[in-house]
């Protein structure tokens, strides 16, 4: 009897493997594109906008009805405020009532010229000069009807709340600014007729000063759909570090708007994607001559910010204002003097509108139809490879000098002051809150750098016992530091909660660098 014959084994043909391998390659691009397509469909879906600022009472009149180009087809006309014969009645600059300013200025004529031509407008709350209605209207039911008989009469489905001075500072007029535009909105909403709301906020180079932060906190805490944050981009002065320029402050300025607006976001029980969080963040810088004589915004400054915007997908971009968008004629005697009808820098013919708005084409009733949903969180894999990391990873148990770069979640990160155990990536609010400065991402191809390290024994361990002088170094927990004046019995570990009083200031990367080159010149004498 002949033993069985075996059945032949399948084996996968290469065209099989390619395909198997296809398949799973697909399956993976998949479900990244949809993590990558949630977080910024949204956004991507949003077309910013410009539309610059036009003062309605100033003189010359400004004819916002007839623009110039395209970038003058949206305006924000300010401002409402409260009339100084009844607190809860809304006016053009304390100067004309609504109906006033459409018989005296024939505003709702101009508005509908506008609207004819394919334009829009929004309305500005507010402003510096004036109360906004909600500083000096207490009655929250008269505030509503305050706020809703101007969106109502001109039919408006953007609105922009200008919160400076007084009003910045009144957080019980906040509240009751909160209150009334969330009662607005949800009225709105339910009638089918949605409205997009607008903080426009000081800021610095810094970003948001904790009044701001309170202004959108209380917006967020009483259920506003807040459409973004327009930071005004202008008149930094001493927060603006000498040798910095206007554009680079606006710019340093936007990037925390857009980690605070994070921030504050999740604290309200939100989360949002990068994205999505800078369609939410918008721009008004000043043009020419700033309030501040030192500060200038020049035309190429404006490119470069419309540049910033349109790669980062701001949501907004606007400025102040329309009616100073032109060069000053030979009569205005000092341009140092801010003008309400011109620049105060020689424009060549060209407009800053065209170069701030260049590529803005959004209209300002798309984020009114918008709602503000929970996104989901990156889902990346944020472990760092020391391989592919310029600068060593942080931890929680390491001590790290002034000066000191690390990385952390694929990002690096530089040390404001020496710190340990403050997570580098660390959701706070304001910059002063962390010892960490974040520099940027880690690039495609980065390898470690070399740091510099002292060998052991470079200076002598610190002893309570031993006094010191000026000048002195001594090793502490594996950290250098120099005496600042003579100490006994002061610990170094002090420097890093209390520096201005404490004896003993870490070493930066550079004196390292320094010391380690003294010694290797014989310079440095190590301990015995």
């Amino acid at each position: 009897m002949s033993a069985p014959v075996a059945a032949p084994r399948r084996r996968l043909s290469v065209s099989r493997l390619f395909v198997v391998l296809a398949v799973v390659a697909a399956l993976v691009a998949g479900v990244l594109f949809a993590l990558n397509w949630v977080q910024s469909s949204a956004a991507a879906a949003a077309k910013p906008w410009f539309a610059g600022y036009t003062d309605v009472t100033a003189t010359p009149t400004f004819a916002f009805e007839t623009p110039k180009g395209d970038a003058g087809r949206n305006v924000v006309l300010s401002f409402i405020v409260s009339s100084t014969e009844d607190a809860c009645t809304p006016s053009w600059g304390a100067a004309y009532t609504v109906e006033q300013a459409s018989a005296q200025l024939d505003l709702d004529r101009r508005i509908a010229r506008l609207k004819q031509a394919g334009g829009d407008v929004a309305v500005s709350f507010g402003g510096q000069r004036n109360d906004e209605l909600a500083l000096r209207c207490t009655d929250t039911d008269q505030l509503v009807a305050a706020y809703a008989g101007v969106v109502d009469h001109y039919d408006l489905s953007t609105i922009d709340l200008d919160i400076e001075g007084a009003s910045l500072a009144d957080a019980t007029a906040g509240e009751r600014r909160a209150e009334a535009i969330a009662r607005l909105q949800d009225t709105r909403r339910a009638a089918g007729k949605p409205l997009a709301v607008w903080l426009t906020l000081p800021v610095t180079p810094d970003g948001l000063a904790p009044e701001g932060q309170k202004v959108v906190q209380q917006m967020l805490a009483d259920k506003v759909d807040i459409a973004g944050v327009n930071a005004m981009t202008m008149d930094f002065g001493q927060s603006l570090k000498k040798g910095t320029s206007l554009a680079d402050g606006a710019e340093s300025a936007l990037v925390r708007v857009q980690r605070q607006l994070g921030v504050m976001y999740r604290q309200a029980g939100t989360t949002l994607s990068d994205p999505t969080l800078w369609s939410k963040v918008g721009m008004t810088p000043m043009i020419g001559q700033n309030d501040v004589e030192e500060e200038v915004l020049g035309l190429d400054a404006a490119k470069k910010l419309n540049a910033f915007a349109t790669s980062h997908g701001i949501g907004r971009v606007s400025m102040w204002s329309l009616n100073r968008d032109v060069t000053c004629g030979a009569n205005y005697v000092t341009l140092k003097v801010v003008s309400d009808s011109c620049s105060g820098v020689d424009q060549k013919g060209r407009r800053f509108a065209d170069a701030l708005g260049r590529g803005l084409t959004g209209e300002l009733a798309f984020a009114a139809g918008k709602v503000t949903t929970e996104e989901p969180t990156d889902a990346r894999d944020l472990t760092d490879d020391p391989a592919k990391s310029p600068y060593q990873i942080w931890t929680s148990d390491g001590a790290y000098l002034q000066g000191t770069k690390v990385v952390w979640h694929h990002n690096v990160y530089e040390a404001k002051w020496w710190t340990r155990g403050d997570l580098p990536d660390d959701p706070v609010l304001n910059a002063w809150e962390t010892p960490w400065t974040l520099v940027g991402p880690v690039l495609p191809g980065e390898t470690p750098i070399p740091q510099p390290t002292l060998p052991a024994g470079t200076y002598p361990g610190w002893k309570g016992t031993d006094q010191y002088d000026k000048g002195d170094r001594v090793l502490f927990d594996g950290v250098p530091f120099e005496a600042k004046w003579w100490t006994q019995g002061d610990s170094p570990a002090a420097a890093s909660s209390d520096p201005d009083s404490s004896p003993w200031t870490p070493l930066t990367e550079k004196q390292i660098r320094e010391a380690l080159s003294g010694a290797s010149d014989g310079g440095v004498t190590p301990a015995s």
